[in-house]
């Protein structure tokens, strides 16, 4: 059973359709989860990581990446201690810092990730593939609403 089917036709509208983006969400992510897990036999936390990683080419701070990742850095060292032993990432150290250290890409992880990320795309606009070109415009126009909408709730609690 997913998020949707626990809805009920009494229940609002807005409520509803909240359950369906879950649900959205988690069926796509599912696939790009078995499609990373097949085609290149990694993770998706992995696959966050390189990213992180590939937005910033000098590199960042175990702490920084936990931040961006939004999980513990436990978690982070875990995934970048499997990726410096399988060469994709190296440590660097931080000058002036004897205890810390950079974390970056070498050139083979940014090859594999620019490889993952182009098949990355392609998952997500298979995914969207069900809807015409106008529709996707349209349900992306009127999900900035509703992201504006959040943003401006929030800036108002603050």
């Amino acid at each position: 059973m997913d998020l949707e089917a626990r809805a009920h036709s009494e229940h609002p509208e807005a409520l509803r359709l909240w359950l369906r983006l879950l649900t959205c969400t988690q069926l796509i992510e599912k696939q790009v989860r078995n499609e990373l897990r097949s085609q290149f036999a990694t993770t998706l936390p992995r696959f966050d990581l390189m990213s992180q990683l590939e937005r910033s080419p000098d590199g960042l701070k175990m702490n920084e990446l936990s931040r961006r990742m939004m999980v513990t850095g436990g978690n982070v060292t875990g995934i970048t201690d499997q990726l410096v032993a399988e060469g994709l990432v190296e440590r660097i150290n931080v000058e002036g810092d004897r205890r810390a250290w950079r974390v970056r890409l070498t050139a083979r992880g940014r090859k594999l990730f620019n490889e993952m990320a182009q098949q990355h795309e392609d998952w997500i606009v298979d995914a969207f593939a069900g809807l015409s070109a106008k529709e996707i415009a349209q349900l992306h126009k009127l999900l900035g609403k509703v992201k504006q909408h959040s943003h401006s709730q929030m800036a108002e609690a603050e």
